[in-house]
């Protein structure tokens, strides 16, 4: 099993049920999702010209770039070896467009704690203890469809908010077809906007729902 890999790196998850929690990221190239306010458009193709070494991808600053190139489990946890740190995060791109069960398996054994981060309209192949985040993006470009097996594999979800009409569909569209409670239900200010971040305050309070800021861009880490 290989996976297509465009950086690894040591920084905090800044979202979600483990804001504030030292973290590898295992980001992975290719997404067909198209969402317009995706701040990792350069992993969206996996174009051949753009492969490259192994030395290359883990010599990657803060500045994004379309190059990635095979990694395999084995080299993703000699890569995290490297670092202090428990919790990692595969995220992409879309990481559920691969079998993520070799890899989360391997980490596990390994003593680290995987977090996926997921469109949701993949089938998520993970581990059991997999902890799953799903961010489900509906009418998207790419035409896919949020999944029902992916709803029900969620441990978190992570909605998107710039208008009244979002919370609309996450009440209708999502939460219906999903067990997570709803002090697991983080809703995201798009593009951290104050008419957005309004938005999702105001939604929290009325259903016990909770805010996810971006606070890894806050705090001025990737």
């Amino acid at each position: 099993m290989r996976y297509p890999v465009n950086e690894i790196f040591f920084s905090m998850q800044g979202e979600g049920a483990f804001t504030g929690t030292p973290a590898a990221f295992v980001r992975m190239q290719g997404c067909p999702v198209g969402c317009p306010w995706c701040d990792t458009k350069h992993t969206w193709e996996r174009k051949d010209m753009k492969r490259v070494a192994v030395s290359t991808i883990l010599l990657k600053t803060e500045v994004p770039t379309e190059e990635w190139t095979w990694f395999t489990p084995e080299d993703i946890a000699r890569t995290l070896s490297n670092w202090r740190c428990h919790h990692v995060v595969i995220t992409g791109g879309e990481p559920c467009a691969h079998d993520l069960e070799p890899l989360t398996v391997l980490l596990e054994r390994a003593g680290y704690r995987a977090q996926i981060e997921t469109s949701g309209t993949f089938e998520i192949k993970a581990s059991r203890g997999a902890y799953v985040t799903v961010s489900p993006k509906i009418d998207m470009p790419g035409g896919r469809k949020v999944l029902q097996s992916a709803l029900e594999r969620a441990d978190e979800i992570k909605y998107p908010v710039g208008r009244d009409r979002d919370v609309e569909r996450l009440t209708s569209l999502i939460l219906p077809h999903t067990k997570v409670p709803s002090d697991r239900v983080f809703l995201q200010p798009l593009s951290m906007s104050t008419k957005a971040t309004e938005l999702c305050i105001n939604s929290a309070r009325a259903k016990g729902w909770r805010v996810s800021v971006q606070t890894h861009k806050v705090a001025g880490v990737r």
